[in-house]
């Protein structure tokens, strides 16, 4: 509230709030922010990092402006911007591991693998109607929220972790190998923000340059 009694639209300072699934479009939200910060340097940006239960409660509390969600936002409670990006679902195992040498994984090649899934993993997920069986099928040896804990888990061989592209690097002399589904399996996002909150001079103004961003797609 200071903050925005001491700003005018020429000088905006202040906190913008953003929560976000783990994900490779965040740097939507860094590109924007960047752009920003040229013309609005007293603004300061945090990210808080959760899976969709946990970025819709902090916007239910007050405590975010803004979210990055892999789910359908509720239309009765939040305004929604579907972005223009797809992550890509896949299998993380170690480079070790028999079916590292397939160039994607199909259904049967893992519904008797142990898995790592997200706590979020549901049967209305895509992923679920790929595989074509109840999640209580599965040889589910363990859950995470945020896959680089998952991914230790994958590197000292308790099981294959099903998650998105672009998370955990893989590259160079990494232990660990992504490989996709096939068929392949995209996740949607929405970029949502409560219906009801009053958005700060500062995360009004971030909304117009994220607008600005996507665009470009």
């Amino acid at each position: 509230t200071e903050n925005d009694i001491a700003s005018s639209n020429e000088t905006i300072a202040g906190d913008v709030y953003i929560g976000a699934g783990e994900t490779d479009a965040v740097k939507l939200i860094a590109r924007a922010a960047n752009r920003m910060r040229h013309d609005y340097p007293l603004v300061h940006f945090h990210i808080y990092s959760g899976d969709g239960e946990d970025v819709l409660e902090r916007l239910d509390k007050g405590l975010s402006d803004f979210g990055i969600i892999f789910s359908k936002p509720d239309t009765s409670k939040y305004n929604a911007i579907m972005l223009p990006l797809r992550d890509e679902w896949g299998i993380l195992m170690r480079r070790d591991f028999p079916l590292s040498e397939k160039n994607s994984i199909t259904p049967s090649d893992i519904r008797h693998l142990p898995l790592i899934i997200s706590r979020q993993l549901s049967d209305k997920n895509s992923v679920m109607k790929w595989l074509g069986c109840k999640l209580d099928k599965l040889d589910v040896v363990s859950t995470y929220n945020l896959v680089y804990n998952g991914s230790v888990m994958v590197r000292e061989g308790i099981g294959c972790a099903i998650t998105l592209d672009k998370l955990i690097n893989v590259s160079g002399d990494s232990e660990l190998c992504f490989r996709p589904l096939e068929p392949p399996v995209f996740a949607e996002m929405n970029f949502v923000w409560n219906k009801y909150q009053v958005m700060t001079a500062a995360a009004e103004k971030f909304l117009s340059y994220f607008r600005k961003e996507i665009e470009k797609y």
